[in-house]
């Protein structure tokens, strides 16, 4: 079944048809959800609460774009909405500690495997997480990232650097043990 076919028979309340939309999407999105909340059960929970939302907002969705894509962004939204609730955003900006980290050997990350990279990720501070996901992994501009998350975008920009910094950090204190 097509994604309008899916479409069309969840806006006409099939189950089946909500089934096979959750099924068919549902491993993708666990990953989303995963890089944002600190542990496997949150992001159940917001994977849930997220597909609520496209369940009960199906009728917004104009077609124009990537279905796949619109589940994606309810995904990061509800899972920002989620850290906002919890107060597990917390967003930084002291940008000279970032220009001093900055140094880093940004070489050995080739080395990781994407699942040990996950996991560092994971292990980050809930505000470079959520700033290194939406920047690098998602996709969104500094200035998307300002505006969802109500910071600048310098503050954006030096989340992020000092995310990747934190990364480097950690790769190379791994590395020489």
């Amino acid at each position: 079944m097509t994604d309008d076919e899916l479409i069309d028979k969840c806006l006409q309340g099939d189950p089946r048809a909500q089934k096979a939309l959750f099924e068919k999407f549902s491993g993708k999105m666990m990953s989303v959800c995963m890089r944002y909340a600190p542990d496997r059960e949150q992001a159940e929970d917001v994977l849930q609460d997220a597909f609520v939302k496209v369940f009960s907002h199906l009728d917004s969705f104009k077609r124009e774009g990537s279905f796949e894509g619109w589940i994606r962004r309810t995904m990061v939204n509800t899972s920002l909405d989620q850290l906002r609730k919890k107060r597990g955003l917390t967003i930084d900006a002291d940008i000279s500690e970032a220009e001093y980290l900055a140094g880093s050997d940004e070489k050995s990350i080739g080395k990781l495997r994407v699942d040990e990279l996950m996991q560092l990720i994971q292990e980050m501070p809930t505000g470079y997480r959520t700033v290194f996901n939406m920047y690098a992994i998602e996709g969104f501009s500094h200035r998307e990232i300002a505006d969802e998350l109500g910071v600048t975008e310098s503050t954006s920009k030096t989340q992020f650097r000092k995310a990747r910094t934190y990364l480097m950090n950690i790769i190379g204190e791994r590395e020489n043990i």
